[in-house]
């Protein structure tokens, strides 16, 4: 159930921006070789930390307001019973921490001081997603934190942190994972807007309304898709990343006609997996 809780179908989020930052990072420092792993290996690290550690922030967080009571999907650790408020809260601080430590590592290693700044930031919007008194993941919030945070911030930071600079390259991959994270969590609200509305939580799922939201989330992949035809002018081997749209068609398509939680649940997983796909294929091939 702990395993469960950690929703390990959205840890592609973390580790595709990731890929995709290091790819631009290997194409300034002059090739794959050139790369300081153990930076990549930090930054993966703090991804995966944070993703893991917003994900048990939530389950407490919603479990303890109550919203969880509510949910179709499937039971969480604080929602269900299975697992003391406090204990889950304290598991969330623990890869918070992580996450940290792995942070303060990169901070030593590269003499920039200045990133303990946006990565408090990124823990403090991890927690206060559904944390606190006001939390803005109940203020139709959420896609704005995942796109700056599993977009951006990941993507261009990875950059930064491994090549000591950064270009439009990789500000235009951070839009392509910024925009795939965004359809996740959209296909993620479209599944429990019912729910939600009757917990009072307002995701921009609620606040849209249900035809608007699948449609948004159609509009997410297209920017993603968008993105790529752009860099497949400019990398060879970039067209490849369209063998995703195997995946990612059959989602848009369950997502637009879907009548069951299970079906946007697929939905999910399939978008899910493509976004991991599509992040390594793209730092690949701009890498190589």
């Amino acid at each position: 159930m702990w395993i469960a809780g950690a929703r390990i179908r959205t840890l592609p989020l973390a580790v595709a921006p990731v890929a995709l930052g290091t790819g631009a990072a290997a194409l300034l420092v002059g090739g794959v070789g050139s790369l300081d792993w153990g930076l990549v290996l930090l930054c993966l690290a703090v991804a995966l930390f944070l993703q893991i550690g917003v994900n048990y922030s939530n389950d407490y967080s919603d479990g303890v307001r109550g919203t969880d009571e509510f949910r179709v999907g499937p039971p969480r650790l604080t929602g269900s019973g299975v697992a003391n408020p406090k204990r889950v809260l304290a598991v969330a601080l623990a890869f918070f921490a992580l996450g940290a430590l792995a942070g303060i590592a990169i901070v030593v290693l590269t003499g920039q001081y200045w990133l303990l700044i946006p990565g408090a930031l990124a823990i403090a919007a991890a927690y206060f997603y559904t944390g606190g008194k006001r939390p803005y993941g109940y203020y139709g919030f959420g896609e704005v934190f995942v796109f700056l945070f599993f977009g951006v911030v990941a993507t261009v930071g990875t950059t930064y942190i491994v090549a000591g600079t950064f270009d439009t390259i990789a500000i235009y991959a951070s839009i392509a994972a910024g925009a795939i994270a965004c359809a996740v969590l959209m296909v993620n609200n479209i599944r429990d807007i019912e729910q939600d509305r009757v917990a009072k939580k307002r995701t921009l799922a609620v606040l849209i309304g249900n035809r608007a939201s699948r449609i948004v989330f159609v509009v997410f992949l297209a920017v993603a898709y968008a993105v790529l035809f752009y860099f497949s002018l400019l990398f060879p081997l970039a067209p490849l990343v369209y063998f995703t749209l195997l995946l990612t068609l059959p989602a848009a398509i369950i997502t637009l006609t879907a009548k069951t939680s299970k079906e946007l649940i697929l939905a999910l997983k399939l978008t899910s997996f493509a976004g991991l796909l599509f992040g390594l294929g793209l730092g690949a091939a701009i890498a190589f």
